[in-house]
């Protein structure tokens, strides 16, 4: 067999067609999401839900990516990805396939989910479908509760157009006849006060079945004409505009990280439209008054043929008490050693303990943190948080701590996007209570998920500490797939607390032990890892590859990939979302294959495993391999040494992700997923883990 070297020189592993571009690889991954709406093994109101969150996964594309692409078209960027595709070029592509995606949309809504919810009693009302006392109700309900905070802006020369906010529920409104000051009346927007609910539930006595709603759009559509006492309003169109949501903040200008991040939150509001959602009745004229006023083309309108704003239908499965029509409920686990111990520092002593949510529960972490707050020998506590809110679990115990008199240091990663304005909130809370808090890195988000308790035992200092690939968020903890390590490993407890330190000093943490760590070591630690398979391949020792993680997008590590596929080294890769690999290419990845697993839990595991010769080794991490990931972050990749812990992380990890047949994506050399082989005994990794690990 030829070697890995001569294969190499003969495919130029940086050509265009061997890398997928990532803004049309996220809008496949939103595409799998929404097939979920579709399948009938999934609960009907969990069907629904997979609706509102694949327009919610596009919301925040355009806010975020479009917007980007946009921004670098204006400037003439011409810095082109490994697929060399201009922004010009994206955004033609992404349009014709964002267009097709919300289409698919509204058929599912209209003409798959509606009548199903229908037949099982749960409407939503149209106006034509409203009988006397139904109106009656909603006419009582519109005066009451809309009426007073609504308020309608004709538009003449003294009152322009106004300033419409990111993603707000208006409508524009067309008008005859005369004003009050006698002029001809033509234009008018109101725009819906997002406190209001967008769906509202008709009383019992009001409902012809057990759950009736009606749209607040509809609400307003149908009393518009109050509004404008002695005018017609012939029309009344809802719209959405999306706008640029990325926050700028100059790294070399900012002297306070906070003020600096809470001086750019106002603009989100209000940044350069990006999108706009419209009534696909709206008239053509109105559509392009609307389209020149935001600045658009018209390949930026988007016609709805239902409610612009489909997560707010997202309420609807938890105001549904039908428990047939969603994913049965699971009781999480807690491992034996937890509950056996006399305490959770006596089980940590013990040995590694390995948790993996949601399966197991997240309580053990929250009984960590609650332990160290309460225990008298606890000398220090010390917490990175990048997603978790005020109202979490883990930041109360922090701020009883605190107001213990701990030691409490905590790293507030504040450009959490869409989370800022509630990390500034947190970090405020924190300080008043007396907590130390930093706000890691500027230039570098603080990715990591960290703890570590220093705890005095017998005269001496001992560390503890809990290592994770997601968030400290117990809401997100029952929802999302993540692993989290407890230890008191002397070596690994060391390295975090050198990373704290490295985190409120900025100077350089050393050589660590056994934690790698981005920015620093950890993307030339992947590449040697990949490396050293293509040279036990070469020998012919075991050498393999197998990865779980949510993204896949930095250009060497997936060029390192391929030349370990030529040769001859087994690439298996589950990518949740972005992969910009192409497998099964011949002469190139035809050893490598990839799949994504899209099911009732958002799969967020970052798991690499490396054969190495026989002797594997194994790392969680919160990290993905991508350049922000790599360069960018803070973030730790951590190794699994305890035997127990190994077998877990492949036996719940890995194994049951790549026989799944149920809800897995396999990637073809072109680019499109297509659905795994259904054939034979049916394997879904989600299910199987809830079976083997809840109660």
């Amino acid at each position: 067999m030829a070697s890995p070297a001569t294969v190499v020189k003969a495919v130029n592993l940086a050509g265009v067609d061997l890398y997928i571009n990532r803004e049309l690889a996220q809008l496949e991954f939103n595409r799998r999401v929404l097939e979920q709406a579709k399948r009938g093994d999934v609960p009907l109101l969990e069907r629904l839900r997979f609706l509102c969150i694949a327009g919610s996964i596009l919301d925040e594309f355009f806010e975020i990516r479009v917007s980007g692409l946009k921004q670098q078209e204006e400037v003439g960027a011409t810095q082109r990805g490994p697929d060399n595709l201009s922004p010009s070029e994206q955004l033609r592509r992404i349009a014709l396939l964002a267009h097709e995606l919300v289409d698919e949309q509204y058929r599912i809504l209209n003409d798959v989910l509606f009548p199903l919810l229908d037949a099982e009693g749960i409407r939503f009302l149209k106006r034509s479908q409203w009988n006397a006392g139904q109106e009656a109700w909603l006419r009582d309900f519109y005066h009451r509760e809309l009426e007073p905070i609504l308020t309608p802006i004709g538009l003449d020369p003294a009152h322009p157009f106004p300033r419409i906010m990111n993603k707000n529920l208006t409508f524009i409104v067309t008008l005859e006849g005369k004003d009050a000051f006698g002029r001809n009346s033509g234009m008018a927007v109101v725009q819906a006060p997002r406190t209001l609910p967008r769906v509202v539930r008709l009383p019992e006595e009001q409902a012809e079945s057990p759950h009736d709603f009606v749209f607040l759009s509809s609400i307003i559509h149908a009393h518009v004409d109050e509004l404008f006492p002695g005018m017609n309003a012939v029309g009344c169109y809802q719209f959405r505009v999306t706008r640029n949501s990325d926050l700028y903040v100059d790294e070399e200008e900012v002297d306070d990280l906070l003020v600096a991040v809470e001086g750019e939150l106002s603009s989100r509001r209000f940044g350069d439209a990006v999108r706009l959602e419209l009534a696909d009745d709206c008239p053509g004229h109105v559509g392009k008054f609307l389209t020149d006023e935001f600045s658009l083309s018209e390949e930026d309108v988007y016609y709805c043929n239902g409610p612009v704003n489909l997560m707010r239908i997202n309420a609807i499965p938890d105001l549904v008490d039908r428990p047939d029509l969603k994913y049965p409920g699971f009781t999480p686990s807690i491992p034996a050693r937890i509950q056996t111990a006399p305490d959770i520092f006596a089980a940590i002593r013990s040995g590694d303990i390995l948790l993996h949510h949601p399966f197991h529960s997240f309580v053990p972490v929250l009984d960590f943190l609650r332990s160290a707050a309460e225990d008298p020998s606890v000398l220090s506590i010390r917490q990175t948080l990048y997603r978790t809110g005020t109202d979490s679990a883990a930041v109360k115990v922090l701020l009883e701590a605190a107001q213990r008199g701990k030691e409490v240091l905590v790293v507030i990663e504040l450009r959490a996007r869409f989370d800022e304005a509630a990390n500034i909130e947190l970090a405020n809370h924190l300080q008043e209570a007396g907590a130390q808090v930093v706000y890691g890195i500027v230039g570098h988000k603080t990715h990591a998920k960290m703890i570590l308790v220093i705890r005095r035992e017998d005269g001496e200092l001992r560390r503890y500490a809990h290592l994770g690939t997601g968030n400290y968020h117990t809401r997100t903890a029952r929802t999302y797939t993540d692993f989290g390590l407890l230890t008191a490993e002397p070596e690994l407890a060391n390295d975090v607390q050198r990373m704290f330190h490295q985190l409120t000093t900025m100077g350089r943490s050393g050589q660590l032990n056994k934690l790698v760590q981005s920015p620093f070591t950890l993307h030339e630690t992947i590449l040697g890892h990949i490396d050293a398979e293509i040279e036990n391949a070469a020998v012919g020792s075991p050498a393999g590859i197998t990865a779980k993680m949510n993204q896949l997008i930095e250009p060497e590590v997936i060029q390192a990939l391929y030349r370990a596929s030529q040769a001859g080294v087994r690439v298996q890769l589950v990518v949740r979302g972005i992969c910009a690999l192409k497998p099964g290419i011949e002469g190139v990845s035809e050893n490598i294959a990839v799949r994504s697993i899209v099911g009732r839990f958002l799969e967020h595991t970052r798991i690499f495993l490396f054969e190495n010769g026989g002797d594997p080794r194994i790392y969680l991490s919160s990290a993905d391999w991508m350049g922000r990931n790599f360069f960018s972050r803070v973030e730790t990749c951590f190794p699994i040494e305890d035997a127990d812990c190994r077998q877990a992380v492949v036996e719940h990890g890995l194994e049951p992700y790549l026989a799944d047949n149920a809800q897995a994506w396999e990637l073809q050399p072109d680019g499109v997923y297509e659905r795994a082989d259904g054939g034979g005994e049916r394997r879904c990794a989600q299910e199987e883990l809830l079976e083997r690990l809840t109660r």
